[in-house]
């Protein structure tokens, strides 16, 4: 049985859950394992499952209890089945990559079956030149991306061999709860969890009274700055700093983005940044030449920017991020001033007070109706987020992994695009709202120059590659 401590929801993986009552606003993460070949297909099911019974939250199934009674609780589902979870298909003509990343387009916006545990995998094989790939399919309320990652270590292998998958693991038992029953147990788990931040206040409460009196200002300040915080990360949204990517729809246009790895990091060290900073100086810069070829170029735009709170104790499962909203310069055209600018911008961003009561601010924001909350995240211009990936190549069930895409949930806003690095190279998915930026092959090709105008740092380099085109 789940231990109820761990089961429920955090505050914020039950915002993410609760945004989907508009399909805008979906959760959705999907990514995409190019292969050399087919995979080998029962080891593959033996790997699912052996990962399902090593993570047990792939075996899991989330029931919320009725009229949001309490915090919605995982459960062991009782009926599960991993060949329902893992698939595979035959790729249809023309057999390209593009078949495949309009797969992907379709399970990136279609709902998950609460019934189920919310994962898909599903194999496509026959590429031309027998050539294959991994569509990965999951809600990130189930895990973050460098939580998925971890995840991902249990499905792929350093080596083509096919090698023991190791000592048996037992599946975690099986549960059969009601909504009215979670809703119980919420209750419960809700009042102890209140006592217990009670318990700790009082805890700290002498600590805190001598440290507050032994330095009134320095405690004062402190207060003040963490009351600050939150009310930035709480801010309302109410403009669209894009003149031109103002509508929202459910359509979305899948792409792909690669630069090398290494002449990124230099680009960030010649102009005194880090890998991000160059990053989202590149993606900066391409949108604002998007905007230039439509006439309407801005100053800043709104990026909400994910940034990990996760440590080495906590579990793959669940997400340990926060979203942080801020604005950065698009209009600055040098592209060392722009990464300078943007990094320091996002240092503060990272080093908000408020941070350390994210869980606490997303319990607040969980009280307001979905559709308020829902509006604000719809006048974020962009998503960006860097994950790191794996740093040598990996196989699954036998298959070499020649790329590895995540594609990122835009989550009220234009476009996403998430790079994860992968052997040496920037493996960049990009999720575009088709309402929003109804040219998708225009914004690729000038993301593609804003990554060049960054690398242009760095001296020589390998140019950006658009892989569909």
């Amino acid at each position: 049985m789940t231990d109820q401590a761990d089961a429920f929801l955090r505050e914020s993986d039950a915002f993410s859950w609760y945004m989907e009552r508009d399909p805008v606003l979906r959760s959705t993460i999907v990514a995409v394992a190019w292969l050399e070949r087919a995979p080998h297909w029962a080891r593959l099911v033996a790997k699912v499952e052996r990962a399902s019974r090593a993570v047990p939250s792939f075996r899991m199934r989330l029931v919320e209890p009725p009229a949001r009674l309490g915090t919605p609780r995982w459960v062991v589902a009782d009926d599960f089945d991993v060949t329902w979870h893992v698939r595979r298909v035959r790729a249809p003509h023309p057999r390209t990559p593009r078949v495949v990343i309009d797969l992907a387009r379709i399970a990136a916006t279609t709902a998950f079956d609460p019934a189920h545990p919310l994962w898909e995998f599903t194999v496509v094989d026959g590429l031309h030149g027998g050539k294959a790939a991994f569509v990965m399919k999951l809600h990130h309320s189930l895990t973050d991306g460098i939580g998925g990652m971890r995840l991902a270590l249990e499905l792929f292998d350093t080596t083509a061999a096919r090698e023991p998958l190791g000592a048996r693991i037992n599946a975690p038992a099986p549960e059969s709860l009601s909504p009215l029953a979670v809703a119980q147990q919420g209750v419960v788990h809700d009042v102890a969890r209140f006592v217990r931040i009670l318990a700790d206040d009082a805890a700290a409460a002498p600590s805190g009274a001598m440290a507050a009196a032994r330095h009134p200002l320095r405690a004062a300040a402190h207060l003040a700055a963490t009351a600050a915080s939150v009310a930035r990360m709480v801010a309302p949204v109410t403009d669209t700093r894009s003149p031109i990517m103002t509508r929202r729809g459910l359509a979305r246009d899948l792409e792909m983005l690669t630069v090398d790895l290494d002449d990124l990091k230099r680009a960030a060290s010649a102009a005194g940044g880090t890998l991000n900073d160059a990053f989202l100086a590149a993606v900066t810069g391409g949108l604002r030449r998007y905007h230039e070829r439509h006439g309407r170029a801005p100053d800043e735009l709104r990026v909400t920017l994910p940034i990990s709170i996760r440590t080495e104790h906590d579990p793959v499962a669940g997400n340990r991020i926060t979203l942080q909203r801020f604005a950065v310069p698009v209009a600055t055209a040098d592209p060392a001033t722009r990464l300078h600018e943007i990094g320091f911008r996002c240092r503060a961003a990272r080093d908000e007070p408020a941070l350390a009561h994210t869980n606490a601010v997303a319990g607040a924001l969980n009280l307001l109706p979905p559709n308020v909350v829902g509006g604000m995240l719809k006048h974020v211009d962009f998503l960006a987020s860097n994950v790191p990936g794996f740093t040598f190549p990996v196989y699954l069930a036998g298959a070499e992994v020649s790329g590895y895409f995540p594609f990122g949930p835009t989550i009220g806003a234009s476009l996403n695009i998430t790079l994860l690095s992968y052997d040496g190279t920037c493996c960049m998915g990009v999720t575009i709202d088709r309402a929003a930026v109804p040219d998708a092959a225009v914004m690729m090709e000038c993301l593609a120059e804003g990554f060049d105008e960054v690398l242009t740092l760095a001296g020589e380099h390998a140019p950006p590659v658009l892989p569909l085109r």
